[in-house]
């Protein structure tokens, strides 16, 4: 009987590490499913309760060294890929009339960079598709986000910073 496996990660629905987690199961020809959650955190709370549960991070993700060190006793990094993110962009509500000068940004802590460059209000959120749920919620007036999510979130385009490779890891229990 083969089981099928589990990728815990990332989330909401729409994340760069949710489209990972598929592809990666896709090219290992595995049979499996994709949990999101709100941190990697949390994800590894569920990877920690079954022996044959992944956890999948990506390299830029803020404390992903933390939780390599932290539970070395039971979790070590088993694959590495790069997979090419949705394209990074700046975009707001189609409501919103905030010029570029007084822009308030939600941002994955990742990305920040690109969020800075427009302004110094910017707000850390979860994910890249939580910073387009809080531009469309008028929580903040612009969000730096995937191509993806904008569009999900009928979000307007203010400026499209292409596709980023990005580094993703398997990790799993240790024999």
């Amino acid at each position: 009987m083969n089981r099928k496996i589990k990728i815990h990660t990332l989330g909401p629905k729409g994340t760069n590490c949710e489209k990972a987690g598929y592809l990666w199961l896709e090219s290992k020809k595995v049979d499996g499913d994709v949990e999101l959650y709100s941190t990697l955190e949390d994800a590894l709370i569920e990877v920690r309760k079954n022996t044959h549960d992944l956890l999948l991070g990506c390299a830029v993700y803020p404390n992903l060294h933390k939780i390599v060190f932290e539970n070395l006793d039971f979790l070590e990094i088993q694959d590495s890929f790069v997979m090419p993110t949705w394209n990074m962009v700046l975009a707001k509500n189609h409501s919103s009339s905030s010029n570029m000068e007084e822009l308030t940004i939600a941002c994955h802590p990742a990305p920040s960079h690109l969020a800075y460059t427009y302004s110094q209000d910017v707000r850390f959120v979860s994910s890249n598709v939580q910073a387009a749920l809080e531009c469309i919620s008028g929580n903040v007036t612009a969000c730096i986000t995937t191509l993806k999510a904008a569009q999900d979130n009928n979000l307007k385009i203010m400026q499209d910073f292409g596709e980023i490779p990005m580094c993703f890891t398997i990790h799993g229990h240790r024999d």
